[in-house]
């Protein structure tokens, strides 16, 4: 993309190819979290609202293991293990939950989107707090 906003809302149907697109200051723009993590569970990408709204810096979350270093309270069925099963399943993974972020901060409900498709390098959670 080489527009400096991405035109995306949280609940596009076709959010998944315009991430993997988009630059990261174009990331930086949206009025969600994004946080884009790899096979491993490292994340790769980390946008300025998501640090901003969970008060991590990118140096504490970039390269740092997801689900047990950035954000344990997501290493459960609901967030990780439906990652690791479309991935085990090789099918495509877009669901959208209700949820409720405790790490680090007074209980906070939120809507989490899960996204990941077969062969793609990043698989997001994305974090709508509105």
């Amino acid at each position: 993309m080489t527009s400096s906003a991405l035109a995306a809302s949280f609940a596009d149907a076709a959010l998944l190819p315009q991430l993997h697109q988009a630059a990261d200051t174009e990331l930086d723009t949206l009025d969600f979290g994004v946080i884009g993590f790899d096979a491993e569970g490292f994340v790769r990408r980390y946008n300025l609202f998501e640090s901003r709204a969970a008060g991590l810096s990118p140096q504490r979350v970039l390269g740092h293991a997801l689900f047990t270093v950035v954000a344990p309270c997501m290493n459960n069925f609901l967030v990780a293990q439906r990652f690791e099963d479309a991935a085990a399943q090789a099918v495509p993974l877009d669901e959208t939950i209700d949820y409720v972020l405790t790490l680090r901060m007074r209980p906070v409900k939120v809507k989490l989107r899960l996204l990941a498709a077969p062969g793609d390098a990043l698989r997001y959670v994305l974090v709508n707090r509105g």
